[in-house]
């Protein structure tokens, strides 16, 4: 009797990258992307709930090996074994700005509808360079664009664009100025002898972007004159004219002047409809740092504070700082969407000329960047759940918050401050008296370092006048006083104990 055969079917071990592609997402891949992004939300919440302090205090010697010894060539293979290793190399020693004596920098705490819109725009993954990758989202973005412009009030004409930052922002906003300089420059010798004659007045308080711009921008090593402040440590608008004057008479051109809504150290607001008056008079460009003062647009009691600001020509907002946003949320706005033309170069193969006459909005065309991220969803979410009126009483709870600050701390015999913030900073030091007084600038140096190293409170630190201060930066409205006085009460003891030590130890030196 013959056995009958049949044919055996061999099944092949499924190929590297048909293993790969189990890990993108894809229709068939959903309930994989839903089930790891809920473990990671969980783990992050459960971190969170449980953070008492702002930091840890660790070092980059200490932790560095941790992160040198993952072996990035032999996957783990599983995204909650992922997530046990990121708790040792990033989730353990985060820095939480959510946590109220978190005082240092320009980080804020976040709006949850934010975080939703970064999970959204993160999943579909949606490129802001030209309509055919983003559609909806082009003209979000622009909405949000023309939202805000209005609310500066910069007029009909007004366009921008997002951006990554305010350092972006503000290059962008000086390509600009440069190129409308350089229009009378017809043949490119008369182009190269006017690009080293080009300077740009900002204020002595003012953002070290400014300077870097300047430089990326190939303009001449001194092209950035820094104007004096007065005692608010604001731009003098006088000085600011007569430095105009004294560089046409040495041959010079100003292609603009850089005011500032919100200074980092100091939070002073330049005057900036005095500016407004003597860039008209001189034909200068306008330009308004506002990467931190951009809040005021939302409050409903401090929007005056940046009267003057609907006659620049170029604003930058960081909404990542004082609308609550994650990291990336920032715009530069122009008063005449013409001069976003110096940004615009056209290539065939992604947004060629013919695209203009058709009315396609490709935002490539007025952006730095090429791919983009959709970051204006994360404020888009933020607005349609939240409003901007919450937004903007949020923002005047941490400037009402600061003013607490600044006298709890101007009547403080053991500290000096510098000048009272229109925002939400206060620089001041403690002042060591008697025979330590001259340990000072040691002395709150030590403070900051031995306060970070304890992980109880993080505080900025600047130089004043050459001497070196402590900062509060107070971006979290969850802050209270109680929580100031406390990183207070801790820097005294923290500054008082160094100064003691080392003048013990200076007196014991001069008996022996």
């Amino acid at each position: 009797m013959t056995v009958p055969t049949y044919p055996v079917e061999i099944i092949a071990p499924p190929s590297a990258a048909a293993a790969a592609r189990a890990h993108l997402l894809h229709g068939d891949s959903v309930e994989q992307y839903r089930r790891t992004l809920a473990d990671g939300v969980d783990r992050v919440a459960r971190r969170m709930a449980a953070v008492d302090r702002p930091g840890t205090g660790i070092t980059p010697a200490e932790l560095a090996p941790v992160v040198d010894r993952v072996d990035l060539d032999r996957p783990l293979g599983d995204a909650n074994a992922a997530l046990d290793e990121l708790e040792d190399v990033y989730l353990r020693d985060a820095v939480w700005f959510h946590h109220p004596r978190y005082l240092a920098h320009l980080n804020c705490p976040v709006a949850i509808p934010a975080l939703l819109g970064e999970a959204v725009l993160t999943a579909v993954n949606s490129s802001l360079d030209t309509w055919d990758q983003s559609a909806g989202a082009t003209l979000i973005e622009r909405r949000l664009i023309d939202w805000t412009a209005e609310r500066i009030g910069l007029g009909p004409n007004a366009d921008g664009v997002f951006t990554s930052g305010g350092s972006q922002s503000n290059l962008q906003a000086l390509l600009l100025a440069r190129e409308e300089a350089c229009l009378a420059a017809t043949t490119p010798a008369a182009r190269a002898d006017l690009l080293p004659r080009l300077r740009v007045l900002t204020s002595a308080a003012g953002h070290f972007s400014v300077q870097k711009s300047a430089k990326l921008l190939g303009l001449a090593p001194d092209a950035v004159i820094a104007v004096p402040t007065d005692p608010q440590r604001r731009i003098r608008p006088a000085a600011v004219r007569d430095e105009i004057a004294r560089c046409r008479l040495a041959g010079l051109v100003v292609m603009a002047v850089a005011g500032t809504a919100g200074t980092t150290d100091f939070g002073s607001i330049d005057p900036i409809a005095e500016l407004a008056r003597v860039c008209a008079s001189a034909s200068v460009w306008l330009h308004v740092d506002a990467a931190y003062g951009c809040g005021l647009l939302v409050s409903p009691t401090r929007r005056h504070l940046l009267d003057g600001i609907e006659r620049a020509d170029s604003v930058t907002v960081d909404y990542h700082k004082s609308f609550f946003q994650p990291v990336s949320s920032s715009a530069l706005l122009v008063r005449d969407r013409r001069v976003l033309r110096h940004a615009t170069y056209h290539a065939d193969y992604l947004n060629p000329a013919r695209m203009v006459e058709q009315r396609i909005p490709n935002q490539v065309d007025k952006s730095m960047q090429t791919t983009r991220r959709f970051d204006a969803l994360k404020l888009w979410l933020t607005l349609r759940v939240m409003g901007p009126d919450a937004l903007g009483a949020l923002f005047d709870e941490v400037v009402d918050r600061a003013a607490d600050a600044w006298q709890l701390v101007s009547e403080d015999p053991r500290f000096e401050v510098v000048t009272r913030s229109e925002l939400s900073t206060v620089v001041f030091r403690y002042l060591p008296t008697g025979p330590g007084r001259e340990l000072a600038d040691a002395a709150n140096l030590h403070a900051r370092e031995a306060l970070a190293a304890s992980g109880a409170a993080v505080v900025a630190g600047t130089r004043v006048d050459g001497r070196h201060f402590l900062k509060f930066t107070l971006l979290n409205p969850a802050t209270t006083v109680d929580d100031v006085d406390h990183v207070l009460e801790l820097i005294a003891a923290h500054a008082g104990r160094y100064v003691h030590e080392h003048t013990a130890a200076d007196l014991t030196c001069h008996v022996g």
